[in-house]
């Protein structure tokens, strides 16, 4: 909302219209540093602390390689959002990539799609964060109610949201910079111990690619959603200083950080313990890092890196909510959604009402979903939106006569194969990952299809006439 747009509408007699800018702005106070921090935070929660053990259940000690393979699928995606970006840094990311490309009903799925996905996402880390509440209090003789436990966390991410996103970063900062510290310092003490096995991780990767291909890119599949962080920087394009410049290149450095991050620690972890060590019956531990702590140091310090994943997870937890909240926000300013979701708090400028039907949702999602569900939910709808995008940038590519005001700062390289690659190889992990996660897409649909029906269909063309 600038002076100049102000001023016009003010001479034109439009004070509605003023009013409602003013009550949908929202400060811009990310630098890149800032989006790197809350990218990288929302994205190693439960991508570490949770994700290996369930990619080990399917592949072995490779696991490593399900991490790399995921990351390099994951990167035409990123390329092809950093442009989408740069052209539109507004709040609610590939929703307002995809609703404008394609118009309001795909932006109604791809919105609600997106949201759902984001939540998910964010509740399967406070399911991971009850798992390591329960060995720090189990370790202490403490007795825990953990649906008490996992509610009184998702409150507290709620009120920090609505107090701010300065308040979320302040939180994240120390959370994220002490735990990855801490988990490369154990790591690299590991790695020079005498037990190490390098072939173990290696053979591992190479077996199985051998012998069972589809376990190895269902397992990359699955720990898709590890990544999912990068995209909520794109959600909070509207809140990025300079977002033409720091949103590419924020998500771009976050996603070559977050995969060395996770390709060093998982082939650490496989060289350092047996498959068995992350597997309860035959059934994934829903705190790795614990067990795998506990299994090569003392319990003193498996136990204080359980009260540091706590934290971690809370603050992954928190950057989703934050991002999920947005898409509602998003879709509220365009009349597709009730526009009392749209409000921002007058004291806090953070829309309130988003937040809190997100994290009630959350709430829903965490008492009746199973955790492998979870992620197959959220990693499945993933896939498909980096698709959708990648295939977002190639439409306007080729309109560009029809399409004047698409003008990104930022244009993805080896155009446009890198998003056709981004499109087949996502495809193909959809195939591989199952019937879960084409379900969780149909209802997406049918819940997109059926909220512009009823209400988004007549406010939006009336917004737009």
């Amino acid at each position: 909302m600038g002076i100049k747009e102000t001023t016009g509408k003010l001479l034109q007699g439009d004070i509605s219209g003023v009013v409602s800018d003013v009550k949908s702005s929202i400060e811009r106070s990310l630098s890149l540093i800032g989006v790197i921090i809350v990218t990288i935070a929302a994205s190693i929660g439960s991508g570490l602390f949770v994700l290996p053990s369930f990619a080990a259940a399917v592949m072995g000690s490779g696991i490593w390689l399900a991490f790399l393979i995921a990351g390099i699928v994951f990167l035409p995606g990123t390329l092809s959002k950093s442009e989408l970006a740069s052209a539109m840094p507004d709040n609610g990311g590939a929703y307002v990539y995809l609703e404008r490309s394609f118009g309001p009903l795909v932006g109604t799925i791809s919105g609600l799609g997106l949201w759902a996905s984001f939540l998910l996402k964010s509740a399967f880390a406070l399911i991971g964060f009850k798992a390591y509440m329960y060995a720090v209090t189990n370790y202490f003789e403490i007795d825990m109610n953990g649906t008490f436990v996992v509610m009184s966390a998702l409150l507290l991410i709620t009120i920090l949201n609505i107090l701010g996103i300065k308040k979320v970063k302040a939180f994240q900062t120390p959370i994220l910079a002490f735990t990855t510290c801490l988990i490369l310092i154990i790591c690299l003490l590991q790695l020079f111990d005498g037990s190490f096995d390098f072939s173990r991780p290696i053979d591992g990767a190479v077996d199985q690619t051998k012998n069972d291909p589809f376990s190895v890119v269902e397992a990359s599949a699955l720990v898709f959603v590890a990544y999912a962080g990068i995209y909520k920087a794109g959600a909070l394009g509207g809140e990025v200083k300079e977002p033409e410049k720091n949103l590419p290149y924020g998500m771009i450095i976050s996603l070559i950080l977050i995969t060395l991050l996770y390709v060093v620690v998982t082939f650490i972890m496989m060289g350092s313990i047996d498959t068995g060590v992350l597997l309860d019956n035959g059934e994934p531990k829903e705190d790795p890092i614990f067990a795998f702590v506990d299994a090569v140091a003392s319990s003193k310090v498996s136990i204080a890196l359980a009260s540091l994943a706590v934290l971690t997870m809370i603050s992954g937890a928190l950057s989703g909510l934050l991002a999920a909240s947005r898409f509602l926000f998003a879709m509220a300013k365009n009349s597709l959604l009730p526009g009392t979701l749209g409000d921002t708090n007058k004291k806090f400028k953070t829309p309130h009402w988003a937040i809190i039907s997100t994290a009630v949702a959350m709430g829903i999602c965490i008492v009746t979903l199973p955790v492998k569900d979870v992620a197959k939910l959220a990693s499945g709808f993933q896939i498909m939106v980096i698709v959708a995008l990648n295939v977002c940038v190639m439409v306007l590519r080729k309109s560009s006569s029809e399409n004047s005001w698409y003008n990104p700062k930022f244009k993805s390289p080896l155009y446009p194969y890198v998003q056709i690659f981004g499109i087949i190889a996502g495809g193909l992990l959809i195939v591989i990952m199952g019937e879960k996660a084409l379900y969780g897409a149909l209802a997406a649909c049918v819940l997109g299809v059926s909220t512009y029906f009823i209400y988004g269909k007549k406010n939006y063309d009336l917004t737009k006439s």
